[in-house]
């Protein structure tokens, strides 16, 4: 760098001294400000600046730009239209409001989270939910952790700590991020004992099973999965006599477990967490955040005194919820108590629920400003789509719906959907046969969408 272009550049003194850093350093901090400004500068060292160019004018600029993006929150509102409602990748289930002001008033001011209000003594945190969790399961008592991997980590590890516990082969799954049910199970110190083959699993292998170290049998629902033709599996109803016979608990994990019955809402039926406590499973677990629609966290519930002992477990405080999550689970919960608020209030339910002729409508109506924002890059028509659950439940069952198809005119569906993301509000789709597919089962604000394609 010559001695002139040096003797051009601004110092760090007169550049925050100028208006532009006094508005960053109101907006940013003087710290962030001053940091972002030394870069700045440190670039224009290395890449002086053309003559007709103003030096302060650039690191200012380029100061402003660094602390936007510094200051623009990791987790960004997006679209989310690749037809998975439940889109682990994407923050699976939305929260309704009632949830969402609940978590604001647990956040804005004290709580009696573990504090009895009318004794005047220490509470139980999971006391906001249990409740409700017994009304809608049946089941004598209820406890809740962080989500449901650890849910079972807890069940296993309080009753089958160095036992075995029995499990069908045909059921030892692996759930997102490559966590499997033996490797949860070595964790919780409990020695899996595999029985039948893939396909098949009949009632006389859990009987063979049981030895004097069986702590417990265990049934997992493959929700993520499923083995068509020459099969067999044992329903909890007949696996509970066995236990109970041998003095031992039923464990069954639902995995994206169900409060209520899908079918209503012209869904397929998946097995409720009511109907695995009346087939006779003596502790259920299943998730918050999938079917449930709620908050990230773990639900356990069955007999009392099994639910006694997990809770004397100090695993158990290792993976309690916060304020925040009991908050929006309690809020959450509150709307199973009315079947038909459900369905309007709750996300999950409403776009799994959402007709195809809705979602048809929207198409055409986004159809003209879609295809007109993107003539120079794609051609945009009507596409039918089969939208999916998401997050391990009912992976083969498709749910119709419509969406928006672009064909790329040059460039390829990559470039073109790194286009779509790249807008203020990313937009996530799908590639299929080199064209990408927007499903719009789950797009509500028709409104933001629109606005942000316009020039």
């Amino acid at each position: 760098m010559t001695a002139d272009a040096r003797a051009r550049l601004p110092s760090i003194d007169r550049l925050l001294g100028s208006p532009e850093a006094e508005a960053l350093i109101a907006s940013h901090g003087r710290p962030l400000t001053l940091e972002a400004l030394r870069v700045a500068l440190d670039g224009l060292r290395a890449k002086p600046p053309k003559d007709s160019a103003d030096p302060a004018a650039l690191a200012l600029g380029d100061a402003a730009a660094r602390l936007a993006r510094l200051a623009r929150p990791s987790q960004r509102r997006v679209f989310t239209l690749t037809g998975t409602v439940l889109h682990t990748n994407l923050g699976r289930a939305l929260l309704p409001e009632e949830a969402i002001e609940a978590v604001a008033a647990a956040m804005r001011e004290p709580s009696n989270l573990e504090y009895e209000v009318s004794s005047g003594r220490r509470g139980e945190r999971d006391s906001h939910i249990v409740s409700w969790l017994t009304r809608f399961s049946g089941a004598e008592a209820a406890t809740v952790v962080n989500n449901n991997a650890a849910a079972v980590l807890l069940v296993l590890n309080t009753l089958a700590k160095g036992k075995e516990a029995v499990v069908s082969r045909g059921e030892l799954v692996e759930i997102g991020g490559a966590f499997r049910i033996p490797d949860v199970m070595a964790r919780a110190g409990a020695k899996l004992v595999e029985i039948g083959t893939t396909n098949r699993t009949h009632l006389r292998d859990y009987e063979q099973a049981i030895g004097d170290r069986t702590a417990l049998l265990m049934k997992v629902h493959t929700s993520n999965y499923r083995i068509d033709g020459f099969t067999a599996s044992v329903a909890a109803r007949d696996i509970a006599p066995v236990a109970k016979a041998r003095g031992l608990p039923l464990v069954e994990d639902l995995g994206s477990g169900t409060l209520v019955d899908l079918k209503p809402y012209g869904l397929p039926h998946e097995p409720t967490v009511a109907e695995s406590v009346a087939a006779g499973a003596d502790l259920v677990t299943f998730s918050g955040d999938k079917l449930l629609g709620g908050p990230q966290a773990g639900m356990i519930v069955g007999r009392a005194d099994l639910i006694a002992r997990i809770n004397r477990n100090p695993l158990k405080r290792a993976l309690r919820l916060d304020k925040m999550r009991l908050a929006a689970l309690e809020a959450v919960l509150r709307l199973y108590a009315d079947p038909e608020k459900l369905r309007r209030r709750l996300p999950t339910i409403r776009h799994l629920a959402r007709p195809k002729a809705e979602i048809e409508a929207l198409a055409v109506r986004l159809l003209p400003a879609v295809a007109a924002a993107f003539a120079a890059h794609a051609t945009v028509t009507l596409a039918e789509c089969a939208s999916q659950i998401g997050s391990g439940a009912m992976p083969v069952e498709d749910l119709p719906s419509a969406g928006l198809k672009f064909s790329p005119s040059s460039g390829g569906a990559d470039r073109l959907a790194k286009r779509l993301r790249d807008l203020p509000i990313p937009v996530i789709g799908r590639i299929a046969e080199d064209a990408v597919i927007l499903d719009l089962r789950c797009l509500e604000d028709e409104a933001a969408f629109l606005a942000q394609l316009r020039p």
